[in-house]
């Protein structure tokens, strides 16, 4: 049975620092549904009511485009192991760029990794948890380093060409550039 929660409680929090993956849903009008799975040391319990998730570059900016315009926010973590539960969190979000103000004091928050593109700022607007009895056990065997190591490698001019300068979704919602180079070495 699921339930509502107004934030994050101290359960749901230990049981998110747990997971090694998650999920991320965004929509706007006349646009696509974007799901997308989300792995690395990537998210933030900022607080109750705010979480944030560090963003790289990779096969699209659908969620930057989204949130500029609807913001509404969905993610979802599943335990693979035990207890059997499903939390999704609804909220507000925002990208943060290297470029904005509060950059520096949401990365601080973060390893940066190579290829940091962004950070998702979400406000909780509710949480729900669900039995999660049809999700099987799973365990984790490693992260993939391709990504990080894809980026890490890459010439900062055809990175910025590549993964900063995306400026619409695949429906042609806007999207803003990020105007930093994020390499191997993490910067704050």
């Amino acid at each position: 049975m699921a339930e509502f929660f107004d934030t994050l409680e101290d359960a749901h929090i230990d049981m998110i620092g747990k997971q090694p993956v998650f999920f991320v849903a965004t929509a706007a009008a006349d646009a696509r549904i974007n799901l997308s799975p989300k792995g690395y040391d990537a998210f933030r319990v900022l607080a109750p009511d705010r979480v944030a998730y560090l963003d790289l570059g990779g096969s699209g900016n659908e969620t930057h485009a989204h949130l500029v315009a609807d913001g509404r926010i969905t993610i979802m973590f599943c335990n693979f192991q035990q207890p059997a539960l499903i939390l999704r969190i609804y909220g507000n979000g925002k990208p943060v760029l290297p470029q904005d103000p509060e950059w520096g004091a949401l990365a601080a928050h973060f390893t940066l990794l190579p290829g940091t593109r962004q950070i998702f700022d979400i406000a909780v607007e509710s949480v729900q948890t669900s039995c999660g009895w049809g999700v099987p056990f799973m365990e984790m065997q490693a992260e993939r380093p391709t990504l990080k190591k894809a980026h890490a490698q890459s010439n900062p001019s055809e990175w910025a060409a590549k993964h900063g300068m995306r400026l619409a979704s695949i429906d042609g919602l806007p999207a803003r550039p990020t105007d930093r180079y994020i390499a191997g070495e993490p910067e704050n």
